[in-house]
Order: structure tokens, then sequence, then C-alpha cells
């Protein structure tokens, strides 16, 4: 495990959860059953709603953190239990079926954690960001990548898990095609 997977898993809280069945068993323990049902409805709105103003005010009900000019695409869904530890910066685009999770419930244990989505940076089609993790400013996760990791300003990254694409992503779609 390499210190960022590290410190993405110090940054989240974790709550022991009792009895013998695992912890998604115990959510109503953990938040209260109105709530959810309110959360879920207002993800609802901000998943399918055709404007994006409408979209941000759905975000800004459930608790996220939405900067100016923030682009929240079609299907995208927030943490429908912890949508509060969200925060997303300036101008974020958030592409479209992406998911961003704030928690994770284990066996004997679910854990939370926020994530920050800097200033400008660009969330591709169907990514999946974890609990814990941070990108940075201007920083883009290509579409269906997985973010176990925080991802530094200006960076792209890609893949199953996501990981730095090293140089020009043009030159490397060329080599590619001429040696298929």
């Amino acid at each position: 495990m390499s210190d960022d997977d590290t410190r993405r898993h110090d940054r989240l809280r974790r709550h022991p959860t009792p009895g013998p069945a695992n912890s998604l068993r115990y959510w109503t323990d953990a938040k209260p059953v109105w709530r959810v049902v309110l959360n879920y409805l207002l993800v609802w709105v901000a998943r399918i709603a055709p404007s994006l103003r409408v979209r941000s005010w759905a975000l800004r009900r459930l608790g996220v953190t939405v900067g100016e000019g923030v682009s929240w695409g079609l299907e995208a869904t927030p943490d429908v239990f912890w949508p509060e530890l969200i925060t997303l910066g300036d101008g974020v685009v958030v592409g479209y079926d992406s998911v961003i999770l704030c928690h994770e419930f284990l066996q004997d244990e679910y854990r939370t954690g926020e994530v920050v989505v800097g200033d400008g940076a660009m969330i591709g089609a169907k990514a999946v960001v974890l609990p814990g993790v941070t990108i940075g400013e201007g920083a883009q996760v290509a579409a269906n990548s997985l973010v176990t990791r925080d991802v530094p300003p200006g960076a792209t990254v890609a893949g199953v898990p996501a990981r730095p694409m090293g140089g020009d992503d043009e030159n490397d779609e060329d080599d590619a095609g001429e040696r298929a």
C-alpha cells in the first residue's frame, strides 16, 4: 500500500457497529430514515433535472458545498447518506453518471470521509470517487476511473484504480494506433 492510500484511510472516521450482521444492516442507527428518504428525493432531482441551476439547488439542499459555476452532469450521484461531506470548488465539472461516495459499509464498521474537489477540476463520465479523497485544483479524472487516492493539482488520472497519466495523451493514442 502506498503512502497516498494510507493518508486517505487515515482521514476516514471509523464507526464500529453492534451485533453479528454487517454494518449496512444498522444504517438506521447512523442516519434517521426520514433524512435518507429526503436525501434520496433530492439526489433524484440532482440526477435528472434539466437545469444546472436546479441541480445545484438540490445539491445545496443536501448539504453539499457547491462553488460558483459547478456543472453537475446528468445521472451523476452524490452520496445519499453523507452528502454534507462533499465540497465542490468553483468551476468543477462532474461528468455523466459519476458517483461521489463519502461512506463505506463494511462487515464490522462503516467509515465516512470528506471528498473535496478543487476549483476547476473535472471528473469524467462514470467515474467513482471514494471517501476521503481530495481532487486538486485543475485536476482531471478520466471517464470510468475509480479514484482511491488523492489527485494532485493539475494532474490527470485514469484507470481502475486511477493512476497518473504520463506524457501527452494525443501522442499516446497515436502510438497505440500504430502498434495495433
